[in-house]
């Protein structure tokens, strides 16, 4: 705590006085500090702290919501804390807005200017400009080795579909990267963004992520918009890639939610 109450005061000009956790924190170590000049603020501690601001930054020059960045230093990130009520009608009509305000942000290609992390899961992100090969093999056939034996040739012969099942060249939309409901933070009437990992790509891997554990109430997809025709057949390509980061990362239980989508595609 002591590294931590150092960097607080170098960056932000106050001592820590208490420190307790907050949900999440997976892959890394969050907290909610009470600072001595009676602020509060949010200190993320891992390995891609200076990523994370960067798009958080990105995010946020998109004009759509997402904590403030007060420092960075070395593995800590300091962001203002927000006050989550949790969901409500509203709150998801603001995510659907936000989300659609995001991916009106285009790119000049797929992928991001580095590369990022998920843990040990590796997110290479060295741009491309068709999709469909940013997708097999920045994706789905990144590390083939670390793939269980059984499933590797099953994605390798979806991969080599691929351009019969996915548009080559859809807009290149900023990405939030990881969208799942416990990465977005209810305030009210707003919803912010947080935990990005960006990139460009195609704004249904937003929504396929955003469907993968329930699905969103009709105020999102009401506010979001609509959709390109044929986006549900594309929805278990999408979720195929986040069902084998979560197998990797948590093992056995997340089998079923591989398969499922495998089986969905007929592979």
């Amino acid at each position: 705590m002591s590294r931590l109450s150092d960097t607080v005061l170098s960056l932000l000009g106050a001592e820590v006085l208490r420190a307790r956790p907050l949900h999440g924190g997976d892959l890394s170590d969050v907290q909610l500090l009470s600072l001595s000049d009676g602020r509060h603020v949010v200190a993320k501690t891992g390995p891609l702290a200076a990523a994370e601001a960067t798009m958080l930054g990105a995010v946020r020059d998109a004009d759509v919501p997402a904590p403030e960045v007060l420092g960075i230093a070395g593995h800590v990130l300091l962001m203002e804390a927000l006050q989550e009520t949790g969901a409500s009608t509203a709150g998801w009509q603001a995510l659907g807005h936000a989300l659609r305000q995001l991916h009106s942000t285009k790119g000049p290609h797929y992928g991001w200017t580095e590369d990022y992390a998920f843990g040990p899961v590796a997110v290479p992100n060295a741009p491309l400009q068709n999709w469909v090969d940013f997708w097999a093999s920045r994706r789905l056939l990144a590390d083939p080795n670390a793939l269980p034996r059984d499933l590797r040739p099953r994605i390798e012969a979806l991969c080599a579909r691929l351009p019969e099942l996915l548009p080559a060249a859809p807009p290149a939309s900023l990405l939030h990267g990881d969208l799942w409901s416990g990465n977005v933070l209810f305030s009210g009437s707003q919803a912010y963004l947080i935990d990005p990992a960006c990139y460009w790509g195609d704004a249904e891997v937003d929504l396929a992520m955003l469907h993968l554990f329930g699905t969103p109430p009709a105020a999102f997809l009401d506010a979001y918009g609509a959709l390109e025709p044929g986006y549900e057949a594309r929805r278990a390509i999408y979720q195929l890639w986040p069902a084998l980061v979560h197998l990797r990362l948590f093992g056995a239980s997340y089998r079923n939610m591989v398969e499922a989508r495998l089986q969905a595609l007929d592979f």
